[in-house]
């Protein structure tokens, strides 16, 4: 099991109330791909962009030329991946060509400080002299393949195109049982926003939040997970 998990990407992340998710993250080797991409697209719009203003030196002064050249690569370099991966689909070009995503530890989208802050500390992830041994170390020392920037802003490079889904399906269909004392309102709602989110729960996280209604249930563990489905169930009809 422990070499299953080791060689297995596809990873488990709890979220809030309990609900988790799974999502597949990506290794060295495929984002080492994706790079190699924007490292092309950013020479060619480089090679591109240095002909036009080499042409327009002529005009503009050969010092302004070279101002203009040396901002073009400031901003292929630090902004080109920042204003992607801030973008809708959290990504670069080659990511996206890849198959690839920026995201939250979370899985939520990232925001522009993290997407700063993940790719400025990019020159440290490249030392020693641009080999990129410290960036490479840290994705294979780390279980979610985070480099130093990734570590530093919480982010994580994950497969865009496989589906976050609920670790465990919902429980099956189970008979009705009247509540034997009066609730609440809220706690009414409770109980029926357990019995809709139990599918996106563990079995054990399931146990655990229907263990905090012993009282109600008179039982722990599975057999109070049943008791408290089947009342939800009850209010539940009782409702339509």
């Amino acid at each position: 099991m422990a070499e299953t998990e080791k060689i297995d990407t596809l990873q488990s992340v709890e979220l809030a109330e309990g609900v988790e998710i799974r999502l597949r993250m990506a290794g060295p080797v495929p984002r080492a791909g994706a790079y190699l991409i924007d490292f092309i697209i950013r020479a060619a719009l480089l090679v591109g962009g240095s002909i036009v203003i080499s042409i327009a030196g002529v005009a503009i002064g050969g010092k302004v030329a070279q101002g203009l050249l040396m901002l073009a690569w400031f901003l292929m370099d630090w902004l080109y991946p920042v204003v992607f991966e801030a973008g809708k689909r959290g990504a670069t070009p080659g990511k996206r060509i890849a198959g690839l995503r920026v995201v939250q530890a979370t899985g939520s989208p990232i925001t522009l400080g993290q997407a700063i802050i993940r790719n400025f500390l990019r020159f440290i992830d490249g030392m020693p002299v641009f080999t990129y041994a410290f960036g490479v170390t840290s994705c294979l020392a780390t279980k979610r393949f985070q480099r130093l920037g990734d570590l530093a802003a919480g982010t994580v490079v994950i497969y865009d195109r496989i589906q976050a889904m609920p670790v465990t399906s919902a429980p099956p269909p189970i008979a009705a049982a009247p509540i034997p004392v009066g609730l609440t309102a809220d706690e009414t709602r409770a109980l029926a926003l357990f019995r809709e989110r139990a599918g996106l729960w563990s079995e054990g996280r399931r146990a655990e939040i229907a263990d905090q209604a012993s009282v109600l249930t008179g039982a722990t563990g599975v057999t109070g997970v049943s008791r408290l489905m089947a009342m939800a169930h009850w209010v539940q009809e009782k409702r339509d």
